[in-house]
């Protein structure tokens, strides 16, 4: 009996080598390009035009990240990027979170009209809200500041936020609210302690997805802010590029430092997404 179990784990193990294989090799796929742009930001023209475009430089210029904060002013977009990021994230949470709260336990009569008009959000083109938010903009003077990215980004970012929520909060049992309604709760405190605690994986994948379109975002941030001290980074390393002569080593130290907070918010959001996506498929 040993013998026959110890040859079908064998088998398995055997089984299992050519999926090993695969995964590893789509793994190399997936962080080579990050590699190479770490590579690529320590090389300078005569380098990466000279036919070592993807090897290890041959000297490793650590000044293209010093040309890049200092002379570049990468570090002060980034600093504009964080702001503006950060307070979109958090108003798209507590304004999402709320509204599809509101939907999906709350008995109202303009309920399913707000997700209607909610779900058409969704449909409207950012390219053709482009004029129209900026005229709207320009009559209220708020171009060339961080709310004229910030009211965008939000906006655009609740249906999305609010489907992904409202999904979320209707797996929810009601005996939790019924509880805590008979302990004498409002429905504030319902809201933020008991909904919040419960919600926080589908909050996290919403943050994700906030984040990766307000920090890479570039049509609005180029068309609304004209002022260096209010540019993203996104504009910014654009700006790196020059009429004549572009330093790619130094494009490349920028891109460096802006895709660093992408990877230290994955590393640590990836188990809540994870929770917020498989949520759901196996019944406790």
């Amino acid at each position: 009996m040993k013998m026959r179990e110890n040859s079908s784990i064998i088998r398995l193990g055997i089984g299992k080598i050519p999926i090993q294989i695969f995964l590893i090799i789509v793994a190399i796929i997936q962080i080579y390009p990050l590699i190479w742009l770490v590579l690529f930001s320590f090389k300078d023209n005569g380098e990466i035009f000279g036919g070592n475009i993807a090897g290890l430089p041959h000297v490793w210029r650590i000044e293209n990240y010093e040309s890049a904060i200092k002379q570049a002013n990468v570090m002060k977009y980034f600093f504009n990027s964080v702001i503006v990021t950060v307070i979109t994230i958090v108003l798209v949470l507590l304004l999402s979170s709320m509204t599809a709260y509101a939907i999906s336990r709350m008995k109202w009569k303009l309920s399913k009209p707000t997700l209607i008009i909610i779900l058409i959000g969704m449909m409207v083109p950012i390219h053709a809200a482009l004029l129209p938010l900026f005229m709207v903009l320009k009559n209220l003077k708020m171009l060339n500041s961080y709310w004229a990215l910030i009211i965008p980004y939000t906006a655009f970012a609740i249906p999305m936020a609010v489907i992904i929520l409202a999904a979320f909060i209707r797996g929810i049992p009601k005996e939790l609210e019924e509880a805590a309604v008979i302990d004498g709760c409002g429905i504030f405190r319902i809201f933020f302690s008991i909904i919040i605690p419960i919600i926080r994986p589908a909050m996290a994948t919403v943050a994700i997805f906030t984040y990766l379109s307000s920090w890479n975002e570039l049509m609005f941030a180029v068309t609304f802010i004209n002022k260096a001290e209010f540019k993203t980074l996104t504009v910014g390393i654009m700006s790196m590029v020059g009429n004549y002569v572009t330093k790619w080593g130094d494009i490349g130290a920028g891109l460096v430092i802006a895709t660093i907070p992408t990877i230290l918010i994955y590393i640590l959001l990836s188990d809540q997404v994870q929770k917020s996506l498989t949520a759901g498929a196996v019944k406790e």
